[in-house]
């Protein structure tokens, strides 16, 4: 197994499986904002940002990728994107299991969303050997990804889930404490690079 694990590092920091996971990512990103699309073309302006959650955080993702083929690190991106991933990913996968239980079905587009989300998740997880990101962008991260916890659950802005709206109370409140666990997430990369860091 430790021969196998730098192999396998290896792997995922190769440029051509960077290359085809930002093409994935890509990809992804532009399917989900015209997923979006009815929900924006009624979205007041003030909101529009924070109202595609999910292909938002594959965008920072693609911003991470990029700078890991150009040699750096977009250290802001890398710590959006890994709270992001995480919390929306795992967001998907349980709504939409929700919804299956509260209607018996979802459909092809609703178990495609499971898959691709809970990749969005497993992905996030997978790279955290690569962020280099610092306290300052964790706390901006953080930030980002509670107020916007603020705007779909106080300002009514969160994703269409029309059989799970009565549930939204209880949703905000899983949400509120699934964007505490990624942060907590994203600080345990935080000082695994810093610790890294320091003993170079």
């Amino acid at each position: 197994m430790k021969t196998l694990f730098p192999q396998i590092l290896y792997l995922l920091g190769h440029r051509t499986t960077l290359t085809v996971l930002f093409i994935i990512n890509f990809l992804g990103t532009i399917y989900g904002y015209i997923w979006y699309a009815p929900q924006l073309s009624r979205t007041e302006p003030q909101f529009l940002i924070f109202v595609p959650d999910s292909p938002t955080a594959s965008l920072f993702f693609c911003l991470a990728i990029a700078g890991w083929l150009l040699g750096t690190n977009f250290k802001l991106m890398e710590a959006l994107a890994l709270i992001t991933l995480v919390k929306y990913g795992i967001w998907a996968v349980v709504m939409n299991i929700l919804t299956l239980m509260e209607i018996g079905s979802i459909g092809f587009a609703g178990w495609m969303l499971i898959v691709s989300h809970f990749m969005m998740a497993v992905e996030g997880i997978l790279y955290i050997f690569k962020y280099r990101f610092t306290f300052l962008h964790l706390a901006i991260g953080a930030v980002w990804t509670l107020h916007n916890d603020v705007i779909d659950y106080v300002y009514g802005q969160m994703p269409t889930y029309s059989s799970l709206y009565k549930y939204a109370d209880h949703i905000g409140y899983f949400t509120f404490w699934l964007s505490i666990a990624c942060i907590l997430i994203s600080y345990y990369s935080y000082k695994k690079g810093d610790y890294l860091q320091k003993i170079k």
